[in-house]
């Protein structure tokens, strides 16, 4: 009886320590190896590579994004399938686009899927005039040849201005120019008696007056509104979502370094649009990069719409069908990534 016992007891003890040997050797495996998130679906972006606005997209896409992003030159035309607009866009279909609220408002007429999902920079405007010609104040526009583009945003500014100097717009002679660097040419020519255009335009409009110049500053009157924009059915699509909000968040990232030290951003403008490095450090102070949602978007948006509907000749949108084009909810799912995420 009591060999069997201690025989059991052996066994027992036995097969106890081997289990105690395997559970060490369980304890002793080596964790599973995390793997890296997938990075995100490449993205084709369009804008116009000739402004000073979109440095930080282009910042965003060469350091930022964690998967593939390509930026190209066009506009939301891209985003809708419309023809590109001769001397600012090329053709091909994009995720997302750049434009200032103006061609928002035009493009959602007809394409009301469009969506902002945050303002990028703010451009702020200016006039520069030719004191020779008699220009003192913005009143002595009267009559006077101006380059400018009447469609777009600097055209929506200059006519604010002109207002609050009890002028109408057709008060002056607006001379569109294209390319851009056309109008500089003109001024120097006498040509044109003022610029009213985005930079570095205006920067060289005022270089090559030199003394004779006068400038008057928007500053609180209108700043352009660089955006981002896509569509509701991009959004709609988780793939594409997913990438567009890790986009969002590259250029919260990337606008943060432009604030800090904005000479990686100023290198690939200048290589983006062939401007002189001079003329892309001097004209850097008339943008502010917010990288947010401006609290303003929708006010800017009500006021420019009932201008572009007078132009149109069509019935302008109320408040709550422009709401509908701003979308808030990809910038604050990019704020909760952590930076670089």
């Amino acid at each position: 009886m009591t060999s069997r016992f201690n025989r059991r007891f052996v066994l027992a003890a036995g097969i106890a320590a081997a289990a105690v040997s395997l559970a060490g050797c369980a304890s002793r495996a080596p964790a599973p190896v995390a793997t890296a998130p997938a990075a995100p679906a490449a993205l084709a972006i369009y804008g116009n590579k000739q402004t000073f606005e979109i440095a930080p997209v282009l910042l965003a896409a060469s350091h930022y994004y964690p998967g593939q992003a390509s930026v190209n030159m066009g506009s939301i035309a891209n985003l809708v399938g419309a023809p590109s607009v001769p001397g600012f866009g090329t053709d091909g279909a994009a995720d997302l686009a750049t434009n200032a609220e103006t061609q928002l408002l035009r493009y959602s007429v007809e394409n009301p899927n469009l969506r902002v999902v945050m303002t990028v920079t703010e451009g702020l405007y200016r006039i520069v005039a030719r004191r020779s010609a008699g220009i003192a104040t913005v009143a002595d526009l009267r009559g006077k040849r101006v380059a400018t583009i009447p469609q777009t945003s600097s055209g929506y500014f200059l006519k604010l201005m002109l207002e609050r100097a009890g002028l109408q717009f057709e008060d002056i002679v607006a001379v569109p120019i294209t390319p851009l660097a056309g109008m500089t040419q003109a001024l120097a020519r006498g040509e044109v008696d003022a610029v009213v255009i985005w930079e570095p335009e205006s920067e060289n409009a005022a270089q090559v007056l030199g003394d004779d110049r006068v400038e008057f500053s928007g500053h609180g009157v209108y700043r352009e509104l660089f955006n981002l924009n896509t569509t509701a059915e991009k959004l709609a699509d988780p793939v594409t979502r997913r990438a567009i909000v890790r986009f969002v968040r590259a250029i919260i990232d990337a606008s943060s370094e432009v604030r800090r030290d904005p000479a990686r951003a100023q290198e690939l403008v200048r290589v983006a649009g062939t401007f002189d490095a001079t003329d892309v450090v001097e004209s850097w102070e008339h943008h502010t990069w917010l990288a947010g949602i401006a609290p303003d978007l929708l006010d800017v948006m009500e006021v420019q719409e009932r201008w572009l509907a007078q132009q149109a000749n069509r019935p302008a949108r109320d408040r709550a069908q422009l709401a509908t084009l701003i979308d808030t909810s990809v910038y604050a799912e990019a704020l909760a990534l952590a930076p670089g995420e």
